[in-house]
């Protein structure tokens, strides 16, 4: 049976093999980073780590919406997640921060 029939047959084992192994796939500092930031903003809605260093844990991209954002401007969101990161960061080279408030 080729791939393709497979996928058509059963797409649903396709998205969770997608999905176990996107989420295997974490470096070891997106994982950290991610705990942390899970455990420091529990509402969040949606929350993704991308060590864009090529691996090395140098450089990473947060995206995280929260309702824990929500009334405060920008530079204090971001504020907060570096606070939240605030060990973490003392190893870093650079840290790019898009936060977000989820729509009602």
């Amino acid at each position: 049976m080729s791939v393709l029939r497979a996928i058509r047959r059963n797409p649903q084992v396709l998205c969770r093999s997608l999905i176990a192994r996107s989420a295997s796939s974490l470096t070891d500092g997106e994982t950290r980073l991610t705990r942390v930031l899970q455990e420091k903003f529990p509402r969040a809605s949606s929350l993704k780590v991308v060590d864009i260093s090529g691996g090395c844990g140098a450089m990473y991209e947060i995206h995280i919406e929260s309702d824990e954002f929500r009334g405060k401007r920008i530079v204090q969101q971001h504020q907060l997640v570096n606070q939240a990161l605030k060990d973490e960061i003392k190893a870093m080279h650079g840290l790019r921060i898009f936060t977000d408030v989820p729509r009602k």
